[in-house]
């Protein structure tokens, strides 16, 4: 699995990170049980965000190498929604959610954050990033503008900071499938935006 690493801060702002340098056992299948150990050794090891969703990144990268059953995985958008989520691995009492997520060409999601660290791998399609930041004036204390967009390609990893803002929109005429990977949500910091309005609403 080959692209580029984008990390997008709590700002909207968005670069392209560094690779972090790790060892490949090429004698054995790397198989989602190992992913989610070495996984939970990071978010122990490491309490910073950025920090942490660089180290994760390479983990990702081998475990879709090594994981062709995600990338064949049978997942169709809702044909009234627009979208439909497979989840791989959510555990009562433990701050991760891993899944698959697919969207219909055309579907647009709303403007939201995640309240919690986050990642998308594309696996297939194009899908079109628009990110935001807050531009709060007396009437709309939670005003948004537009930062700018990023679009993915497969192969393409999203790292997302807690209070990111974005929507996605799936391009083409196929439609995308991505690794989703959360920790734990913060529910009273999860928004989505209007944008006309410029009000947030919990959700």
């Amino acid at each position: 699995m080959t692209g580029k690493d984008w990390l997008v801060t709590d700002d909207g702002q968005y670069h392209v990170c560094e690779a972090t340098n790790h060892i490949e056992d090429l004698t054995h299948p790397y198989r989602l049980y190992r992913f989610l150990t070495d996984l939970e050794d990071v978010l122990e090891q490491i309490s910073d965000d950025s920090l942490r969703l660089q180290a994760i990144c390479p983990l990702v990268r081998r475990l879709l190498d090594s994981s062709s059953w995600l990338e064949i995985a049978l997942l169709e958008p809702d044909s009234e929604t627009g979208w439909a989520v497979q989840t791989l691995y959510d555990e009562p009492f433990f701050p991760l959610t891993v899944q698959l997520v697919a969207w219909a060409p055309g579907a647009v999601s709303p403007i939201h954050n995640h309240a919690s660290w986050g990642l998308v791998a594309l696996l297939g399609g194009q899908e079109k990033n628009t990110f935001w930041q807050r531009s709060p004036i007396p009437k709309f204390p939670d005003k948004i503008q537009t930062v700018g967009d990023i679009l993915l390609a497969p192969g393409d990893v999203l790292c997302l900071m807690p209070d990111a803002i974005h929507h996605v929109e799936a391009l083409g005429d196929e439609p995308t499938i991505s690794f989703n990977l959360y920790g734990e949500t913060d529910y009273a910091r999860r928004f989505e935006f209007n944008q006309i309005q410029g009000t947030a609403e919990n959700f």
